[in-house]
C-alpha cells in the first residue's frame, strides 16, 4: 500500500511534466501560416447549387443539362453579405452556402458585375458572422508568400501555399470573359476555389481567386483586392442596395480613416457641411478604413434615417448627424461629372491647333487637371494631353463626354478606350471608373 502511495505521485509528476512540453511543442509549430488560416477560417464559406448549361453537342438543338456548381465566398459584412465570383452564382436556381460550422443556408443574389466577374450574395444570420481581414494589393512583392483558401474540387476549406509569381497579368478565359491586371500565383487554384481569398502571410486578403490556366500547372490568378474593393463598394452601395443617397465620394483609406474626395451638390452630406478633405473615422461605433466601410455603415437604413459620423477636421474630431435621402438621379454639370467619373478637367481646343499636330482629328479637349486617384491618373493621362476620343466617339466638346458616359451606363460598355495626343503622338488606354460601372 505504501509502495502504491509513492508511485502515484511520481506518475502524476511525470504526466504533468510532459504536458507543458507537448503544449510548447504544438505552439512552436503555430507558424504565421497557421495563424493566418485560423484567423480567417470562419469567414470563408462554400457555395454550391445547380445551374442549366448548354453543352457543345447540344448547342445546335438548344438543349440544356443541369450541372452542379461550386465555388467559394468571403464574408465582408457581419450581417451576412458575402463576396464571390459572378460565374459561381450565375444562373444558379438556388444558391446554397455552407458555413465553416457545417451549417448550410440559402442565399440571395444582391448585385453583380459581369464584366469584372464579381457578385455579392446575402445569407440570413441570427448572430453576426466573422468578417474576412482585408489588406491591400498596392504593395505586393513578387516572390512573397501567399495562401489560397477555398472549396477546391468540393473539398471544403482547402489551403494551398505559393508565391506571387507576377503582377498585372491580362488573361482571356473565354471569348466573352477577359480579366485585366490580375495577380499570378503558383499556389494551387482549382475548380471550386473561385471567389475565395488569396491571403498574405499576415492573414490579410490581398486578392480574390478567379481563374486557372487550362492545361498549365502551377499557374493561378486572382483579382487584386484594391480593384475588387472598388467594385464591391459599388455593388454594396446604399444607393444600390437600399435606394438611399448620402452624396459622399471618398478615396484611399487606412487606420486613420478615409478622406472625402468630393461631395455631391444638394446632397445630404453637403447639407450638414461635409467637404473635401474631411476624414471619416467612424460611422456609428464602427471604424472606417476603406470606402467599403462607408457603404457598409449606410446600408440597412431607409430614407429619413440619420447616421452618426465621426469626422476629423484640422486635427479635431467632430460628430455629424447625416440624414439619408431617397436616391435620385444626380444633376451635375459636365465638368463635375468628368471630374468625378473620369478624374479629368478639360477645356475645348481649337480644331486648327489639333490638326496642326495630327491632321486626322477634327478637334479635342485639353486636359487641364488630373485627379490623383482617378481613372485617368491610373492610366497615365496628364495635364497638357489632348483627349481626342472615348470608345468609338470623338471628343470635341464637353458634351461629347456626357454622351459617352451615358452610353457606358446604358449599354454596360465596360472600360472605355481613350485616345490622347501628347505632342504629335497618339496614345491610348482604357478608363475604368467606379461610376462608369454603376
Amino acid at each position: 500500500m505504501r509502495h502504491s502511495w509513492v508511485a502515484l505521485p511520481l506518475l502524476a509528476a511525470l504526466i504533468s511534466a510532459s504536458v507543458p512540453h507537448a503544449t510548447f511543442a504544438a505552439e512552436s509549430r503555430r507558424t504565421a501560416i497557421v495563424l493566418a488560416i485560423e484567423s480567417n477560417r470562419d469567414s470563408v464559406v462554400n457555395i454550391h447549387g445547380q445551374k442549366l448549361v448548354t453543352g457543345d453537342d447540344d448547342a445546335a438543338s438548344g438543349e440544356q443539362r443541369r450541372v452542379n456548381g461550386m465555388g467559394t465566398g468571403v464574408v465582408v459584412d457581419a450581417r451576412g453579405y458575402i463576396v464571390t465570383n459572378y460565374h459561381v452564382v450565375e444562373g444558379v436556381r438556388r444558391i446554397e452556402v455552407t458555413m465553416a460550422s457545417g451549417k448550410t443556408v440559402s442565399a440571395t443574389l444582391v448585385s453583380h458585375d459581369p464584366r469584372t466577374d464579381l457578385a455579392v450574395i446575402k445569407v440570413a444570420c441570427e448572430t453576426p458572422l466573422p468578417v474576412i481581414c482585408i489588406g491591400t494589393s498596392s504593395d505586393l512583392m513578387i516572390g512573397e508568400t501567399v495562401l489560397a483558401y477555398g472549396n477546391a474540387f468540393g473539398y471544403e476549406h482547402t489551403v494551398t501555399r505559393g508565391i506571387v509569381s507576377a503582377l498585372h497579368r491580362d488573361v482571356e478565359v473565354t471569348r466573352t470573359q477577359q480579366y485585366q491586371d490580375l495577380i499570378q500565383t503558383d499556389a494551387s487554384i482549382n475548380p471550386g476555389n473561385s471567389g475565395g481569398p488569396l491571403l498574405n502571410i499576415n492573414g490579410e486578403m490581398i486578392g480574390i481567386n478567379v481563374a486557372v490556366r487550362a492545361g498549365a500547372q502551377g499557374i493561378g490568378f486572382a483579382i487584386p483586392i484594391d480593384k475588387a474593393l472598388a467594385v464591391v463598394t459599388q455593388l454594396l452601395s446604399a444607393e444600390r442596395v437600399d435606394k438611399t443617397w448620402h452624396g459622399i465620394v471618398a478615396k484611399g483609406g487606412g487606420q486613420q480613416g478615409v478622406i472625402v474626395e468630393a461631395v455631391h451638390r444638394e446632397s445630404p452630406a453637403e447639407t450638414i457641411g461635409m467637404k473635401a478633405g474631411d476624414v471619416i473615422m467612424r460611422i456609428g461605433d464602427n471604424a472606417v478604413r476603406c470606402q467599403l466601410d462607408i457603404e457598409r455603415g449606410m446600408i440597412g437604413h431607409k430614407a429619413g434615417d440619420c447616421v452618426w459620423l465621426t469626422v476629423s477636421r484640422s486635427g479635431a474630431e467632430e460628430r455629424l448627424e447625416l440624414p439619408l435621402a431617397a436616391a435620385r438621379q444626380l444633376s451635375m454639370s459636365v465638368d463635375e461629372r468628368s471630374w468625378l467619373e473620369l478624374g479629368l478637367r478639360t477645356e475645348p481646343v481649337a480644331a486648327a491647333k489639333v490638326q496642326k499636330l495630327q491632321t486626322r482629328y477634327r478637334g479635342g479637349l485639353l486636359v487641364k487637371e488630373v485627379r490623383g486617384d482617378g481613372p485617368a491618373a491610373d492610366q497615365g493621362i496628364r495635364a497638357g494631353d489632348i483627349l481626342v476620343g472615348l470608345h468609338v466617339w470623338e471628343t470635341i466638346s464637353s458634351e461629347n463626354i456626357t454622351y459617352v458616359l451615358d452610353k457606358a451606363r446604358e449599354e454596360n460598355l465596360g472600360p472605355l478606350k481613350f485616345y490622347v495626343l501628347r505632342g504629335r503622338e497618339t496614345l491610348f488606354g482604357h478608363l475604368t471608373g467606379d461610376t462608369i460601372r454603376r
